[in-house]
């Protein structure tokens, strides 16, 4: 199954639901807003993307931070704790496909690629 990872109201995730949905595909969604994040899959996503992508830098939460959390995007550990702290700051959606396979953000052409790519592994289980 799927799993998307973002904020309930966000205008971004608002799109990927209608476009899930209307795609017919079931889906399980991780509000981080409300039900937080953890080391562990903040640990895995770093093995996808690099933290400078996995953090939006053009969030509002993000400008409000201080130039020393800023600094700390370089950091393994400190952006793992930044995301933590502030979960607004991580792009959304995150999208798990399982078996390792990830997509981050809302880019529609791709996903529709994904979302074959997906099918057909399922068709062949």
């Amino acid at each position: 199954m799927i799993t998307i990872y973002g904020i309930k109201n966000c205008d971004t995730m608002q799109k990927a639901f209608k476009w899930l949905d209307a795609k017919k595909l079931d889906y399980a969604f991780h509000d981080y807003k409300e039900s937080g994040i953890d080391n562990a899959i903040l640990e895995l996503w770093l093995q996808y993307f690099p933290a400078d992508k996995l953090i939006n830098l053009k969030s509002t939460t993000y400008r409000g931070l201080s130039d020393k959390e800023k600094a700390g995007v370089a950091s393994k550990s400190k952006a793992i704790a930044l995301m933590i702290k502030y979960n607004s700051v991580i792009k959304r959606p995150v999208w798990d496909f399982g078996d390792g396979n990830f997509f981050l953000g809302w880019d529609e052409p791709a996903l529709e690629v994904i979302i074959e790519k997906y099918k057909e592994g399922r068709n062949e289980k």
